[in-house]
């Protein structure tokens, strides 16, 4: 698949770990995405006051990472990026209504330091905490 984006939106779905967003997370999730040009503003009349990017999205055969339910997975994911400049633990916590202390025990069941930020996780330790959370604890505060 090929789109064009605005070239901070191509940014966010390409990001690499440490700069993800949950748009990188979706995106990453089910294609790699790699950039084929960038398109300047005057390319088009009249020109935009935003730059474009090309985006080759190859589709992943089958997700990035194995999850039960990906409806689950992404509301702990969209959970987590609820305060994406907070430690983990209290941006968790903070989506999804969870106590600090059941957050801090699927953290530390899932091996991530809870005082990591969200955009640090890679889609693969997004797919273990999911795994880890707790039966019967919602994955979001609209659950």
């Amino acid at each position: 698949m090929v789109v064009m984006v605005q070239r901070e939106v191509a940014d966010a779905m390409n990001a690499k770990p440490g700069e993800f967003t949950l748009l990188s997370v979706a995106t990453q999730f089910y294609a790699e995405p790699s950039v084929v040009v960038q398109v300047p503003a005057r390319s088009f009349r009249p020109p935009p006051k935003v730059s474009s990017t090309v985006l080759k999205l190859a589709v992943r055969p089958q997700p990035a990472a194995a999850v039960v339910d990906t409806g689950d997975f992404f509301a702990l994911v969209r959970a987590g990026f609820s305060a994406p400049r907070k430690q983990l633990r209290n941006s968790v916590a903070q989506g999804t209504g969870a106590s600090l202390e059941t957050v801090a025990a699927a953290l530390d069941a899932a091996e991530i330091d809870p005082q990591r930020r969200p955009a640090t996780l890679e889609i693969a330790e997004w797919a273990a905490l999911d795994a880890k959370w707790p039966a019967g604890v919602p994955r979001s505060r609209n659950a």
